[in-house]
């Protein structure tokens, strides 16, 4: 329901700050290690002959031993990214700019290379690069049936080290909670002491602290329903902008 993402220039973050940008491939490949190795991929693959009749999703035919294992990732993988780093994975349809002649060179190579027509290709993106023409780090993905996808080609540059802390707060009503009550202490402690009472004391510190509270959450609230936001996990597959 809540967000302030839109409002938080990564670019000029980086400028400012210097750590090493995230790569999203990499981030992809740690969110797998933990689940299944490139073997087991490919041996969970072959287990089920890929066909339309296994998904509701249009499945890709591919020459098994012709894929490599280190570019296959399940949905989960996909997800956690997303939530990570408040990121849309939607079909290719919704990415409005236009792909760079690398990506639709990867995509032509993948389609002589399996001797097939590619359908139903997913990117994961900033919501902001389904509505403008920006850059950012997508990544084009084709689906391979029972939630797995295969990583066509990524570009662009990484995002920023800071992203995955700034949209912290909004992957759930907790963490937004806990910021506004952090943000609310550090208020409360910039309050010159006995400014609203000459004998101050504990109660005037939390009696501020209440109000200063309400005031941030109301903003928080009123930002959230004004704008039609939400929290990560339900946005991170939503094709609406204003999610």
């Amino acid at each position: 329901m809540l967000s302030l993402v839109p409002v938080i220039n990564f670019e000029v973050l980086e400028k400012k700050i210097m750590f090493s940008p995230v790569d999203l491939e990499k981030k992809l490949d740690a969110a797998r290690r933990g689940r299944d190795s490139e073997k087991d991929l490919l041996a969970l693959l072959d287990s089920f002959a890929i066909s339309s009749s296994h998904s509701e999703v249009t499945q890709n035919r591919f020459n098994l031993d012709k894929l490599e294992a280190s570019r296959i990732y399940h949905q989960n993988d996909i997800r956690k990214i997303c939530i990570d780093y408040r990121l849309r994975f939607l079909d290719l349809k919704y990415f409005k700019p236009e792909l760079p002649e690398e990506a639709t060179a990867a995509i032509a190579e993948l389609e002589a290379k399996h001797d097939t027509t590619l359908d139903a290709l997913k990117i994961v993106a900033p919501s902001r690069l389904f509505k403008l023409e920006d850059k950012d780090d997508p990544l084009l993905f084709a689906p391979l049936g029972n939630g797995y996808y295969y990583l066509i080609h990524r570009w662009g540059k990484d995002l920023h080290p800071l992203r995955k802390a700034l949209v912290w707060p909004f992957r759930n009503i907790v963490n937004l909670t806990l910021v506004v009550l952090a943000f609310s202490l550090l208020a409360t402690f910039g309050v010159p002491e006995g400014l609203f009472s000459k004998k101050g004391g504990s109660a005037e510190f939390w009696i501020i602290f209440f109000f200063i509270f309400k005031s941030l959450a109301a903003v928080v609230i009123f930002y959230g329903f004004a704008l039609g936001k939400n929290f990560n996990p339900a946005i991170w597959n939503s094709k609406y902008f204003n999610a």
